[in-house]
Formats: structure tokens, sequence, C-alpha cells
């Protein structure tokens, strides 16, 4: 009885493994979907890249000042004007 148990076991572990398996290649993209998200992300067009390159870098620059400052930042108006 306790092989039988054991191979049923098995036998539902390895259902569920492939039934995981089918779920996850209806949901992933094709090929040509693939190609056509990377086409249309944001990072593919130089003037958002160069916005966001200003972005980040004020963002560190904040993170930079609130690092070497003692005040607590988090209490006050943000941006914080000096």
């Amino acid at each position: 009885m306790s092989g039988l148990r054991t191979f049923v076991s098995a036998l539902g572990l390895v259902g569920f493994g492939g039934f995981g398996y089918w779920m996850w290649s209806l949901i992933v993209p094709g090929e040509y979907r693939r190609k056509e998200l990377l086409k249309n992300l944001p990072e593919s067009c130089p003037s958002t890249m160069e916005e966001r390159r200003k972005q980040n870098a004020l963002v560190m620059q904040v993170l930079k000042d609130a690092a070497e400052t003692n005040e607590n930042l988090s209490r006050g108006s943000w941006p914080t004007r000096k």
C-alpha cells in the first residue's frame, strides 16, 4: 500500500508540475510579441533617456545632500530649497 501511495504522490507532483509549465507557456509572450515590447521600451528613445538621466541625477543629489546633513529631511517639504 505504501508503494502505491508513493506512486500516486509522485504522479500528482509530476501532474502539478506539468500543469504549471503549461500555464507558464500560455502567459509568456511569443518571440514576435517580445520583440515588439523591446522596440517600444522608453529606453529606445534618446530624449526620454536623457530626461531620465537628469531626473536620476537630481534624485542622487538629494540623497547625497540628505546623507551629509543631520536634520530629518522627511519632516520638511520636498524638494528642499537652500
